[in-house]
């Protein structure tokens, strides 16, 4: 035999591995360095930095304006002592120099109001709870002290959002504290206007955990939003981070309160979303050109005979019986494939012939054996009921059986021919019915549905009589009614469709999927399976027996098979 030529050209395999892992590689170290390295510096400097940096400037800010407050309350505490007339001009100058001071009021030892400073105001005349002042916490603080934020309770018609500095006065003066009742409305526009983020936000809380205040502080209320009180009380000022939230906490100087800012990890990362975008478009392209220089170097190298032996084996998966193969050209590898496959087609064409023949022979070989399973089976049933009519001395009744069963025979043989029409396996089962209700006593009744239309289509040779039999044994012969077996032929699309139904004992689901099991050495359903077997044997596994039963009610039986006319069944 003479080899074949030695086969030339670079390996696929080699030039597919060298190109997908150079690019592959060069790509992803790209893409995870520069990934890595932006996500790192957005997250670690700038989510940690603009959140120190904005808490710290809001911790300046509420410094300076509460230092500023403690040197106006000492302004206020000297103009306290003096006369009536130099204090109220003094108060008034005050006020007028600071409007962001809603009130300057005074109070007794026992905390009652001496006095009410405020411009264009009087206080109201009954007092039903003074919010601004607290006789316990005036007296347990040797210096000022701030309140937290509250609605001014003083005056008719005006409540606005205050916070309280009390102070206490020298002893031996008629006033024991003087307070300053402060706008919050300029420290809550600051507050309010820092953001950190888009998301982000500053609050205020004394170092007991409590908030002073807060730019959401409705939701806190409404119970919509929380913070961690308890958490943040225990931090030392500094940041700390988690996976999704960063909080940076700075206590304001000469002060109970602290500045806590909250910022979101994912918010600061998207930041830098822009840049990154960018330099995923520039990666884009750099992958895009790769990518489409892989894709025109393997389309030259393998696409073209590649599409050349798939189209080939297409064509031969359509028509493997008629299909001449021509070898196809390109690297080493499509070469051997193309030869492989060549060989292939040659043993599959000779395999397929002789499948082919044998499938033939083994079908008629089972078609035979099934057929002589039923014969001897039905014959052995029927020769039993005309021995007993002739022992009962019915003799006039066993010559109409014999007679019966000679035209039963005459249409079982048929000439030989497995498929006869459906009107001659009508007569068949009506024969058969015949001869059992002698046998029977007239036990049961039988009906035939038929569609004329369906009379001169073929079938199986005794297909309805094996049912009809398992019917009559199983079904009606424990039965103390009278029995009824209907036979119903219809058409259900390109298929005929026999159902044999009776009303007997019924079977469990267990006693159908033990007759719907084919078992030579049990007697019991050996027609209903051969029935099934010959159907799927001839027509396919979409055709046979579907059996529905109840116990008590009754057993249905559905035969179906395709349509087929005269000349139809001759290629079977």
């Amino acid at each position: 035999m003479k080899k074949d030529a030695p086969r030339t050209g670079l390996r696929t395999t080699t030039i597919l591995v060298a190109m997908v892992v150079s690019v592959v590689a060069i790509i992803l170290c790209c893409c995870i360095v520069l990934f890595l390295n932006r996500y790192r510096s957005a997250v670690v400097q700038n989510a940690r930095t603009s959140s120190a940096q904005a808490v710290s400037q809001v911790s300046t800010t509420v410094g300076n304006y509460l230092k500023d407050m403690t040197q106006a309350m000492e302004l206020v505490k000297q103009s306290i002592s003096e006369s009536a007339d130099s204090r109220d001009k003094l108060l008034s100058a005050f006020l007028t120099f600071r409007p962001d001071v809603v009130a300057v009021t005074s109070y007794s030892e026992t905390g009652q109001l001496l006095d009410c400073w405020s411009l264009g105001r009087e206080p109201r005349e009954n007092i039903l709870q003074n919010l601004s002042f607290d006789l316990d916490m005036a007296r347990a603080s040797d210096s000022a002290y701030m309140t937290a934020p509250h609605v001014e309770s003083l005056f008719e018609g005006y409540y606005p959002w205050v916070v309280t500095m009390t102070a206490p006065l020298e002893p031996g003066g008629q006033a024991a504290w003087v307070s300053l009742d402060l706008s919050f409305s300029s420290i809550s526009s600051y507050i309010n206007n820092v953001s950190i983020g888009q998301r982000g936000y500053c609050f205020l809380m004394d170092k007991a955990g409590n908030i002073v205040y807060h730019p959401q502080q409705q939701l806190l209320y409404a119970g919509l939003k929380s913070e961690q009180m308890a958490a943040l009380a225990g931090m030392q000022d500094g940041t700390y981070a988690n996976d999704t939230v960063i909080y940076c906490a700075a206590s304001v100087a000469d002060s109970d309160w602290r500045v806590v800012g909250v910022s979101y990890v994912d918010e600061l990362v998207n930041r830098n979303v822009t840049e990154m975008i960018h330099l995923s478009m520039a990666l884009a392209v750099v992958v895009l050109a790769a990518a489409v220089l892989t894709s025109w170097l393997l389309s030259r190298l393998l696409g073209r005979p590649l599409r050349g032996l798939t189209a080939a084996m297409e064509s031969f998966e359509t028509d493997a019986d008629h299909f001449t193969y021509r070898p196809v050209g390109g690297t080493r590898e499509v070469q051997e494939l193309s030869d492989s496959f060549g060989h292939m087609v040659l043993r599959i064409q000779q395999l397929m012939s002789t499948v082919r023949e044998e499938e033939v022979n083994l079908r008629k070989t089972e078609l035979k054996a099934l057929q002589a399973q039923i014969n001897p089976h039905f014959l052995y049933n029927t020769l039993d009921s005309i021995a007993w009519m002739c022992e009962q001395g019915r003799n006039a009744e066993a010559v109409r059986m014999v007679h019966a069963l000679a035209r039963l025979f005459r249409i079982s043989i048929s000439k030989g021919h497995e498929l006869i029409p459906i009107a001659k396996e009508i007569q068949h089962a009506e024969s058969y019915l015949q001869i059992q209700k002698y046998r029977y006593k007239n036990q049961f009744t039988y009906t035939f549905d038929v569609d004329p239309a369906c009379l001169n289509y073929y079938c199986n040779k005794i297909t309805l009589q094996p049912i009809i039999e398992n019917a009559i044994n199983h079904g009606l012969d424990l039965l103390v009614d009278e029995g009824e077996i209907d036979v119903r032929v219809r058409q259900d699309g390109d298929d005929i469709v026999f159902y044999v139904q009776d009303n007997g004992v019924g079977m469990t689901p267990e006693q159908l999927r033990t007759i719907m099991q084919r078992d030579p050495t049990d007697r019991t359903g050996i027609g209903i399976k051969n029935v099934d077997d010959r159907l799927k044997i001839y027509f396919g596994k979409g055709y046979g027996l579907h059996i529905t039963s109840e116990p008590d009610v009754g057993t249905c039986v559905e035969i179906r098979m395709p349509k087929l006319e005269e000349g139809d069944y001759e290629a079977k």
